[in-house]
């Protein structure tokens, strides 16, 4: 009874806990909304503005590239592609386990298994057996690792260059408002003092935010990919040590 009185109590804290939070953060957005703009932010911050704009829409065309590499040409189900070829060698029907796998060969590890595929044909066309037939053919599926593994996650770095490169811009761009708007202190007076000091500050907050607006989809979008291509790759080493080593239980000693 007593413990059943303890997750009743915990359960209306969290409660007013999460109605709490939830009043708070209607406010605080309530009054974001009403004192930013973005598109005022985006005009009134000059120059450095425009060339994060262009930083970003870089990164948005290598995120579309990356997609299409990542998600489309590498689309395939390792485990019933493995288990396939894995039939059609059990079975000796090698042409048609090199037919599947030609199929893929659009894909990293469709090139990798047709190649070593390939090879191990070779090795029983020539005779090729025991210690010679194996390095053979592992050296094959080495080569075709070697050959297309590092395209997978290679040039990713470039999308942590493009967010640092957005959050410098920011910090260049405050400091050059700051600067203007400290300038037009001792050159005007009056009103005209205190607009220029506002739109240098204007300028100043607005590519800080700008620059972190566009540096944090940037680091998203490489952690995304880069997970994409570590599955990827890890699905290769795991499937590829199997097929060779199914291959190798067919090769005469």
């Amino acid at each position: 009874m007593k413990k059943k009185l303890n997750i009743l109590i915990i359960a209306i804290m969290l409660l007013s806990m999460g109605a709490l939070f939830a009043q708070e953060a209607e406010e605080t957005e309530q009054i974001i909304s009403g004192s930013v703009n973005f598109i005022e932010m985006y005009t009134t911050s000059g120059f450095f503005a425009h060339v994060i704009a262009v930083v970003v829409l870089i990164g948005v065309a290598l995120a579309v590239v990356r997609y299409i590499q990542l998600y489309v040409r590498e689309k395939i189900d390792a485990e019933k592609f493995f288990l396939k070829l894995k039939n059609f060698i059990k079975n000796d029907q090698i042409d048609e386990a090199i037919k599947v796998a030609g199929e893929f060969r659009g894909t990293t590890m469709g090139f990798i298994f047709w190649s070593g595929l390939t090879v191990y044909k070779d090795v029983r066309r020539t005779g090729k057996t025991g210690e010679e037939a194996h390095i053979a053919v592992q050296n094959a599926f080495d080569e075709a690792v070697l050959q297309t593994v590092h395209k997978l996650d290679g040039g990713l770095f470039w999308f942590d260059t493009l967010a640092q490169i957005s959050t410098y811009l920011g910090l260049l761009g405050t400091i050059w408002g700051l600067i203007a708007a400290f300038s037009s202190l001792g050159e005007l007076t009056g009103a005209a003092a205190n607009t220029a000091l506002t739109n240098g500050i204007k300028m100043a907050m607005g590519t800080t935010a700008l620059g972190l607006i566009g540096a944090i989809p940037l680091t998203l979008l490489k952690g995304w990919f880069f997970t994409r291509a570590s599955n990827i790759i890890n699905n290769i080493d795991e499937y590829s040590v199997k097929l060779v080593n199914h291959i190798n239980n067919y090769i005469k000693e």
